[in-house]
């Protein structure tokens, strides 16, 4: 299933984020790209018709490649290296493009409603991709939120209230799109959870 393109992606991964840690933690980034790719490995074997796993594992490794490191590599060199379908993935992954290290992304909720509104648009396979991505992240946040509590908040520019906003309404939006999403129970599950916890 996996072969030494999938290898090369991870490495790359890897030394694109290298100096990058998760938001308010000593934890290195690429334990997220590795989770996400690792969620979409065991949610495509519900999706036997998604016959390019691998290239959507090498999405998942490299979803916030722009995003985040947009001044290491750009969007031709992913379709370049690993072809139109990542290529597209991590383009409909992205809110945001940088291209200089110093670069200030787009107001934050403005990002985040245009990505919600994009939803329905997107493949299968980029909303699986999407959905693993914040599955994960509502999984560290909900862990570190029972550990230290509301100071979690300060780490998110939505704070609370815009954090959670976006949570549920990704969620709708997810159903809509594509119902039979495999990670959509979950999804959903732990966006209650979070709405209970935070209290």
């Amino acid at each position: 299933m996996l072969g030494p393109r999938f290898d090369e992606a991870f490495a790359h991964a890897s030394e694109l984020h290298r100096e990058q840690n998760r938001k308010g933690a000593a934890i290195p980034y690429i334990s997220h790209l590795m989770a996400v790719a690792g969620i979409v490995l065991e949610a495509s074997a519900y999706c036997p018709w998604m016959k390019n796993i691998e290239d959507v594992a090498i999405a998942a490794l490299l979803h916030d490649a722009v995003e985040d490191q947009g001044h290491k590599i750009n969007l031709e060199q992913i379709k370049d290296k690993y072809g139109e379908t990542v290529h597209r993935i991590v383009l409909e992954c992205s809110d945001a493009i940088v291209t200089r290290k110093d670069q200030e992304k787009p107001d934050w909720k403005k990002r985040k409603q245009d990505y919600i509104a994009k939803v329905a648009s997107k493949s299968t396979e980029t909303i699986l991709v999407s959905c693993a991505d914040k599955l994960h992240n509502l999984r560290t946040t909900l862990f570190d939120l029972n550990r230290i509590g509301d100071e979690i908040w300060d780490r998110f520019k939505g704070g609370k209230d815009d954090t959670i906003w976006y949570y549920e309404r990704l969620a709708v939006e997810y159903e809509r799109a594509w119902p039979e999403n495999p990670l959509l129970r979950d999804f959903k599950m732990l966006v209650q959870q979070l709405n209970s916890d935070a209290g």
